[in-house]
Parts: structure tokens; C-alpha cells; sequence
């Protein structure tokens, strides 16, 4: 079986943020990363060289393949920010709420902060943490 390639890294995340070339990105993944530490009550970690996760978990699949992931996290991506939060991508009135984005298989995507409402994201990342 392949090893895992997106491992949890000694990297700093303020340096990560603080290389955001695009200035609104950069405070956008800031008041991103302040939601998901205040939600999580867990102190971010860079999980390989563009994740930022937080907290720790086991993941077990059908196949017995087990390996080790953050609860949730997210990337500041050139194109869109990925937020890692799977419990919450089938909130479907929560995403009516929430504003531009896209879903994906755990992922919700979101290309800037003022496109979404602030609150809606904030409910978002709750859920995400209660419903893993």
C-alpha cells in the first residue's frame, strides 16, 4: 500500500500564512484559521506543506486501511480556498445560508470571505466538528 504522502509537518503556520502572496488572501486564511482554532479548541498544525489542520484523529476505512488526519483544516489554494470539514458538507439548509461555493467529497470551497456569510461559515465549522 502506498504511503501517505500529506503527513503532519514540523512547518510554521504563521510563516505558511505570512507567504500568501495576495494580501486579502492571506487575511481571509487568517480569520479562516482564528474560526477553525476557536471552534476546535486545537492549535494549528501544517499537515504536509499547504494544509493547515486541526486536531488529531484515527481514520479507519472498510478496507482496514488506518491512518492518521487532522478533524478538519484547510488550504489556501491559488484558485479557491478547500476547507476540510467533512461533517458539514451535507448541511444542506446551513449551505443555502452560507453564500458562493462549491462542495466536494468532504470539502467545501469558497473563493474569498466576502462572498460568504461570516456566520453561516462559523455554523458551518461547528457542525463539522460535532457530526465526524
Amino acid at each position: 500500500m502506498a504511503e501517505l504522502k500529506t503527513k503532519k509537518t514540523e512547518l510554521s503556520v504563521p510563516a505558511f500564512i505570512k507567504k500568501i502572496p495576495d494580501e486579502q488572501k492571506r487575511k481571509d486564511a487568517q480569520v479562516i484559521l482564528d474560526l477553525m482554532e476557536n471552534i476546535t479548541k486545537a492549535k494549528p498544525k501544517m499537515w504536509g506543506t499547504a494544509i493547515i489542520g486541526f486536531g488529531d484523529q484515527r481514520l479507519k476505512y472498510d478496507s482496514g486501511r488506518e491512518l492518521d488526519w487532522f478533524i478538519m483544516g484547510f488550504s489556501p489554494r491559488k484558485q479557491n480556498f478547500a476547507l476540510y470539514i467533512t461533517g458539514a458538507v451535507n448541511e444542506k439548509e446551513l449551505l443555502k445560508k452560507l453564500g458562493k461555493h462549491k462542495t466536494g467529497k468532504g470539502c467545501l470551497y469558497i473563493n474569498k470571505l466576502e462572498e460568504v456569510s461570516l456566520p453561516a461559515l462559523k455554523e458551518i465549522i461547528a457542525k463539522g466538528l460535532t457530526n465526524r
